[in-house]
């Protein structure tokens, strides 16, 4: 199996309506059509780079390049936790977590993004308070941040649930406009306050080397 070789890939994080993995072929194909079914609605963007703003199938194929690419420059140094989002058997998104240094650092950030079919039910909520369990839980994480447009309710709505603040704002370019950006910064210690999802880990001891915390095996 692959994940003798690259252990990331037999992590599971289960909670009780999901489970996130990085995404075998098999996933990225339903992954790449779960964003071509509709991520946002057409008049909006959420994301700084407008990927969803290509045809169908550039669409498609970008999400499976970019998760590709993703998994292949994999480093201890700088990693990306590119986890594929399944509720009842379906592909419905990605939950990613991301870190450089973070042996030294202790910091990660995180992104994502969930089919329209599959929002307003809290699983976008449940799918980062799973990544958070791994990050603080199970890696010995410090802090960790999130970034929302203003008109990105959702976004806002989730990280103040699960115990982000707000720690500044920046301007970014988005569709040639000028668009407002709030970064959110959660601690160690807000996290132990508003975690409210159990996660189940399964996977991980191999998995440690590999997000910067102990020696690769040679």
């Amino acid at each position: 199996m692959i994940a003798e070789h690259f252990p990331p890939m037999g992590l599971r994080l289960n909670t009780p309506r999901l489970q996130l993995r990085m995404p075998s072929d098999d996933d990225l194909a339903r992954l790449a059509e779960a964003a071509v079914s509709g991520v946002h609605e057409p008049e909006r963007m959420p994301f700084v780079v407008p990927w969803t703003d290509r045809t169908p199938r550039r669409l498609a194929l970008g999400v499976i390049q970019h998760n590709w690419s993703s998994m292949a420059s994999w480093t201890p140094e700088k990693w990306t936790f590119n986890a594929a989002v399944v509720h009842e058997g379906t592909v419905i998104g990605v939950q990613d977590m991301t870190a450089k240094d973070f042996a030294v650092a202790r910091q990660v950030g995180t992104g994502s993004w969930l089919t329209r079919s599959h929002q307003g039910m809290g699983l976008g909520t449940e799918m980062r308070a799973a990544v958070l369990h791994l990050a603080f839980e199970c890696l010995g994480a410090d802090a960790a941040v999130s970034e929302a447009f203003q008109d990105s309710a959702a976004s806002h709505g989730v990280s103040r649930r699960l115990g982000y603040r707000p720690d500044g704002s920046r301007l970014v370019a988005v569709r040639g406009r000028q668009v407002s950006e709030t970064v959110y910064r959660l601690t160690r210690q807000d996290w132990e306050r508003h975690r409210t999802v159990p996660v189940a880990v399964e996977g991980l001891e191999p998995c440690l080397p590999y997000f910067g915390l102990g020696e690769l095996p040679d």
